[in-house]
């Protein structure tokens, strides 16, 4: 009969508690400094950007990598935990009197399950924002952007720089041009919608700014669509300060936006929260994009919990043996970390079947997770009565 056990349950799960989070701990320490080495490197050699900045783009980063290590870091912390019980011979004595390997998990997997639960309610939506103050950090510092894009359910929002140049209005079927001088272009379109390869815009605005962000003209069209390498705008209004305004009934302005960056933008599901990816995915698929990365990335937080319950099933695999005198302590370990290795490179490729339709979506991101309770079930059932 399976009993409940309140004292011991909480002294077990103190003792997993405390080994999880020292060994989470160390690796996000490891992973901090390494990700920080690795932005200066990037960033050596330009201008105005400090230490510091790199370092707050490190910590912005940070929680993000939570979600990635804390399988590993259960897996490495439950081994630890269950090696201090069986070198103190808590754990023999627990066998000895009736205790079972169950009712010795349960605890454990309570804890790391509501850890599970937190990462994704809780710290997820906190690392989404951080990760995205990051991403705007590295466009600006790193990669230089001086450009911005933002799509979202209030309609596309771009700003980029005019090149004299390269930005001349064409204007109708006269082929009239008028080039434009330094500045910024700010566009904003009401309504967006992917049709095949075309981008076909509603309720377009586009502002023309000098260098000092000063007013120079407005264009408002209808509708507009966004094809090599310009916008091609329908019923088109210019107007310009001092000057009466001008219609149009076709007027093309240059860009350097393009199909595939508004994909790009919004190809990084680590930047949206637990609860808003629902509904991203919903605008998104309604305007005719694919949110196929989204969805997969929703369903591998749904199964996230569970599979860290699978992981301590596989630190037990290879920590609790039925003879502790038999010895082989340092195979275990190289073995429980070599199958947390296995096991996320087998994660990436469930995720990868996933994208390409291969695999659906529940599937991919739940069958890592079935199959490590599967083998870690058996295999402590025959531990255990075999």
């Amino acid at each position: 009969m399976f009993r409940i056990y309140p004292t011991l349950s909480i002294y077990i799960a103190r003792h997993f508690l405390m080994a999880l989070l020292a060994t989470l701990l160390v690796i996000m320490g490891l992973i901090l400094l390494l990700d920080f080495i690795e932005l200066l490197r990037r960033a050596a050699g330009r201008d105005g950007v400090d230490m510091m900045m790199l370092f707050t783009m490190a910590l912005c980063k940070l929680p993000n990598m939570i979600h990635t290590v804390l399988p590993f870091a259960v897996l490495v912390g439950g081994m630890i935990a269950m090696w201090r019980l069986t070198r103190s011979h808590e754990l023999v004595v627990l066998r000895s009197v009736g205790v079972s390997i169950w009712q010795f998990l349960g605890p454990a997997m309570v804890v790391v399950g509501g850890i599970g639960v937190i990462d994704v309610t809780m710290i997820n939506p906190l690392s989404a924002a951080l990760y995205k103050t990051y991403e705007r950090m590295e466009d600006r510092l790193i990669l230089n952007h001086q450009g911005a894009f933002d799509l979202s359910k209030d309609g596309m929002w771009l700003r980029e720089p005019i090149r004299p140049a390269a930005m001349e209005i064409l204007k109708g079927d006269s082929n009239d041009t008028t080039a434009l001088q330094d500045g910024q272009l700010v566009v904003h379109a009401g309504n967006v919608r992917q049709e095949g390869l075309t981008l076909r815009m509603r309720r377009l605005s586009f502002m023309v700014v000098d260098a000092n962000e000063r007013f120079v003209r407005r264009f408002d069209a209808a509708s507009g669509v966004l094809e090599g390498g310009q916008f091609v705008l329908k019923d088109a209004w210019e107007m310009e300060a001092g000057k009466p305004g001008r219609h149009y009934d076709t007027l093309t302005l240059p860009t350097n936006l393009t199909l595939g960056r508004v994909q790009e933008n919004f190809a990084s599901p680590e930047t949206l929260s637990f609860w808003e990816l629902p509904r991203f995915i919903a605008f998104f698929e309604a305007s005719g994009f694919s949110a196929h990365q989204h969805r997969m990335y929703w369903q591998s937080l749904l199964a996230s919990p569970f599979l860290l319950c699978a992981m301590v099933l596989m630190a037990a695999v290879f920590s609790v043996s039925p003879n502790q005198r038999s010895g082989g302590g340092f195979r275990r370990v190289v073995g429980g970390v070599s199958a947390g290795f296995l096991l996320y490179f087998f994660t990436r490729l469930t995720f990868a079947l996933g994208l390409s339709g291969t695999l659906p979506l529940w599937l991919a991101a739940s069958s890592p997770t079935l199959i490590t309770v599967l083998l870690g079930t058996a295999t402590l059932l025959h531990m255990e009565d075999g």
